[in-house]
């Protein structure tokens, strides 16, 4: 049963439990059945067909909340639906004596709040799991002014990452034969490097390029995370020539490296539950079936978290080790056109190729490099080989990268080594020449811990 028929089908049960449940509970919810009664009757119902109608009522009723009556919502769920702590104390206490699995059982039970049983059978309704999903991305926008409902996004993501997990996901190549609605989603989640309309898009699925993508089954319509490949010879340096919608399209069978240049996530709501590392390595796989001439597996990728960390230590030259003449050098990339003045590229090129050099190899967040795009290859299994010199000279690539564009490769026969040294002993793969770009006095004098 397809994912059209089976939601007709709810939406049937549903039809047919508010029927048996109008007359119980038109006395129950009273004036506007209010979102707070009708999850407690989800949790107290018995009956399927019910609880589907009373699910499908809090999914409609959701979406028709504005942004304040949802984050009243979230402290709703919060506070009514929390574990009881002295149920828990209890429960411990209990198994803590008898250490049988009756107690531990009960002690189970009570350590998982009602929240998640709540979202389950919000679930059961037509089109639950998209509803769950843009929950989730409403809270994660909350979380920041109202810390105290991270246990609230706790239950959210721990399910979501269990519904979300490989087994479910299906893996489609995206062509121009591919529904329109979907080719429209791409333009629209296309994060990286923007699509300015059709002839973008169909530059970027012509012969010579690919793109996958993951789907979940309950969201047919929805891409959770897809990647662009581009089919060329040699490591491609510069994005440009990639993604110039004008140029002539060659001929695949004759590449020698795939270069995955765009990866974009396009579920808020399932944001830190991980597809990519699954999708590039599937996408490896495909590829060199395809293709068996694929030598070489290469991203060609931004540097997102460079300027804001480069405007942070311009204020603290001092404690980089930047000498006073690199300081006044670098002033000067706040102008907008800085890029554009090739005599001031000539000395601007060793001093920034250094620090970006030292971002990318020192510059860490709790053990995990600081720059979340090396922090998502490094961890799979990429290894980080080469800097590209403006290698995206777009607004974004500017503002974002200084320009910098970076290739981490991914060498089949060495992906699982170099995760497992980052797993175990938090090893990167990053090669001999990014660190010789880093000269020994700014490698001396590393700064305290992100």
């Amino acid at each position: 049963m397809n994912s059209s028929r089976f939601n007709q089908f709810l939406h049937s049960v549903a039809d047919t439990g508010m029927e048996l449940l109008r007359i119980r509970l038109r006395s129950t919810l009273g004036q506007s059945k209010k979102l707070t009664v009708l999850c407690h009757e989800l949790l107290s119902t018995r009956g399927e067909a019910s609880g589907i109608a009373i699910a499908r009522d809090i999914v409609n009723q959701y979406r028709d909340l504005d942004k304040d009556e949802r984050l009243q919502f979230f402290e709703m769920v919060n506070d009514k639906f929390s574990v009881d702590a002295d149920e828990v104390a209890s429960a411990a206490e209990a198994f803590c004596k008898l250490r049988d699995p009756a107690s531990l059982r009960r002690l189970t039970e009570q350590v998982e709040s009602q929240r998640q049983e709540l979202i389950r059978r919000i679930n059961m309704a037509p089109g639950g799991t998209a509803t769950i999903v843009e929950m989730r991305r409403d809270l994660l926008a909350i979380l920041k002014q109202c810390p105290h409902l991270e246990p609230v996004d706790y239950d959210f993501k721990h399910l979501l990452s269990s519904w979300f997990n490989r087994g479910f996901l299906e893996i489609e190549q995206i062509n121009w034969e591919t529904p329109a609605i979907i080719l429209e989603k791409l333009m629209q989640y296309e994060s990286v490097h923007a699509m300015k309309g059709w002839q973008d898009l169909r530059g970027r699925l012509a012969d010579d390029r690919r793109c996958f993508a993951f789907f979940h089954p309950t969201l047919p319509n929805e891409p959770l995370i897809f990647v662009e490949v581009a089919l060329v010879q040699g490591l491609s340096e510069s994005i440009e020539p990639i993604i110039d919608a004008t140029r002539s399209v060659t001929n695949p069978q004759e590449a020698d490296t795939a270069i995955f240049y765009s990866i974009n996530n396009c579920q808020q709501g399932l944001k830190g539950i991980s597809f990519g590392n699954l999708l590039i390595k599937q996408v490896v796989e495909h590829l060199s079936r395809e293709f068996p001439n694929l030598k070489h597996f290469s991203t060609l990728s931004p540097i997102p978290g460079f300027r804001k960390w480069f405007d942070s230590i311009l204020k603290h030259p001092d404690q980089y080790s930047i000498s006073k003449e690199d300081h006044e050098l670098m002033l000067k990339i706040q102008s907008d056109d800085w890029f554009e003045d090739e005599k001031l590229l000539e000395s601007l090129k060793p001093a920034l190729q250094r620090l970006v050099a030292y971002y990318l190899a020192y510059a860490r967040k709790k053990d995990e490099p600081l720059d979340p795009v090396a922090r998502f290859h490094l961890r799979n299994g990429a290894r980080l080989k080469r800097l590209n010199w403006l290698g995206d000279c777009s607004p974004n690539g500017i503002r974002q990268s200084a320009g910098m564009l970076a290739n981490y490769v991914y060498e089949p026969d060495k992906i699982v080594q170099n995760h497992e040294a980052h797993v175990k002993e938090r090893k990167f793969a990053i090669d001999r020449k990014i660190y010789d770009l880093v000269p020994p006095e700014l490698r001396a004098n590393q700064p305290r811990k992100q």
